[in-house]
């Protein structure tokens, strides 16, 4: 099963949907992520992943349009500006949104590293919890 994880600028949320798809799911799903816009790989998400133990450190922002001649059969927008700006698929992907807070966002108030972590970590578990229930809730649920 093909999925792409779509948020705006493919840095944060999307990236971490795909490492832990590709980590937890990677016999039953093949993980996309992009945005549409590239706006850069968060270090942070980089960071709290590997503390978690999945490595996106390789991982590249990229815009949807680079994917264009893979056959997904979903499409997870991962953040609302996604949602609503999301393109038109070709094919079978079934469009699906499952919003989580933007972690640099929420972040921009903290006052110690320690409090901008934490909010990057309660995202990436959040995520973790969803691509857990992959790809049977997918299938159940939106086919």
């Amino acid at each position: 099963m093909k999925i792409l994880f779509l948020c705006t600028g493919n840095s944060c949320r999307s990236q971490m949907a795909e490492g832990w798809a590709r980590h937890l799911r990677g016999e039953q799903i093949e993980a996309y992520s992009a945005g549409i816009a590239a706006h850069g790989l968060n270090e942070n998400a980089v960071r709290v992943m590997a503390e978690a133990g999945v490595d996106i450190s390789d991982h590249r922002s990229k815009r949807v349009e680079e994917l264009h001649n893979v056959d997904f059969d979903y499409v997870v927008t991962v953040c609302g500006h996604a949602s609503e700006s999301c393109p038109v698929f070709p094919g079978k992907a079934t469009m699906i949104h499952v919003g989580f807070d933007d972690p640099p966002q929420l972040a921009m108030d903290a006052e110690t590293e320690e409090e901008r972590l934490a909010v990057y970590r309660r995202v990436r578990d959040e995520i973790k919890a969803f691509v857990e229930t992959l790809p049977k809730s997918l299938t159940t649920r939106y086919s």
